[in-house]
């Protein structure tokens, strides 16, 4: 088990992902997960009780918590969504928990680590700002002229939409980080993004400021994981370099040190060639990987924990363009 101080950023299932890899080789874990949800259980929290949607969050709790019994029942017990139709139908225990936690307590980040005790957390679940965010999107196709963009607002709105987003912003303008999350990523060894809902789980993180600049600043060797392949809704049609390019025109000085991508997502050929130079937007080499499961296609955590723990131990992958041989 390595020692190295991992931070990964995202969201929902796609961090959920990376944080089941993650622990697999670190016990020095952070997660900086988004607080823009406005739908489901975590929506109306937000809009009954003012605080940041707690779902997110939730999950990431649930995919760091101890591997014994009471650990793994709490986790199970947390997950769990009520049923029926009176008021309770559709929230999960664990949004309701943090939502008590963070009353009785003041404080969201007080509230997690209390929790986190309570699961035997290896690691520390942290929201990436302390206030609830909006998306706000940039959206064409929902006019009859294909030049003209609607605003669409929050996050399950941009998610759904039958047009195609070419920009999101966030609301507040310039929103503030979490100062934990920002001390987090400043000291960390690794530091890991995405994969995830491309415009309301990874850009979030690069639209914050202090995160943004944080994540210049810090000596961290950073990795963006994609995705298996485009998202209804939010990227359909999108091809892997497309999502290299969307970062980029969100966050131009961003740069990462390598873009882990699942081999049978990109073929060899042309395509890996464009991704390659869209890579070079960020200055990182990419590293082809078997990451996916055989089952379902979501990423596998053991085959992504070796990929992302050789990448935290210094391995060189820039002369090697398929990586579906490591052990």
């Amino acid at each position: 088990m390595s020692s190295a101080n991992v931070v990964a950023l995202g969201g929902g299932h796609g961090l959920y992902a990376t944080l089941s890899a993650v622990r697999r080789f670190s016990t020095d874990v952070t997660a900086v997960v988004t607080v823009a949800d406005d739908g489901g259980s975590s929506g109306r929290l937000r809009a009954e009780l003012g605080m940041i949607p707690p779902g997110d969050l939730r999950m990431a709790l649930a995919a760091l918590a101890g591997e014994d019994p009471r650990s793994r029942l709490w986790a199970d017990v947390l997950q769990h969504r009520f049923g029926g139709n009176g008021a309770l139908a559709g929230h999960s225990v664990g949004n309701l928990v943090l939502a008590g936690l963070t009353e009785v307590m003041g404080d969201p980040v007080l509230a997690l680590d209390e929790l986190g005790r309570v699961l035997d957390v290896a690691g520390r679940v942290l929201p990436m700002s302390p206030v609830a965010l909006e998306i706000e999107a940039d959206v064409s196709g929902l006019e009859d002229d294909p030049r003209v963009s609607r605003v669409i607002r929050g996050q399950v709105a941009v998610a759904t939409t039958p047009g195609k987003v070419r920009r999101v912003r966030l609301r507040p303008t310039d929103p503030p980080a979490t100062e934990a999350s920002v001390r987090a990523i400043e000291r960390a060894d690794l530091v890991i993004l995405g994969p995830g809902s491309w415009f309301s789980s990874v850009l979030p993180h690069v639209l914050v400021p202090d995160l943004a600049a944080a994540l210049a600043a810090t000596s961290a060797r950073k990795v963006l994981v994609l995705n298996l392949g485009p998202e209804p809704g939010e990227t359909a049609g999108f091809s892997a370099e497309r999502h290299l390019h969307v970062l980029s025109q969100h966050a131009p000085g961003l740069r990462v040190h390598h873009v882990v991508v699942d081999s049978a997502s990109v073929p060899p050929g042309s395509e890996r060639e464009h991704l390659a130079r869209a890579a070079a937007l960020f200055g990182a080499d990419v590293v082809y990987a078997d990451v996916a499961s055989d089952a379902v296609r979501t990423h596998d955590p053991a085959a992504l924990a070796r990929v992302l723990a050789a990448l935290a131990g210094g391995t060189d992958s820039s002369d090697r363009k398929d990586t579906s041989s490591w052990p």
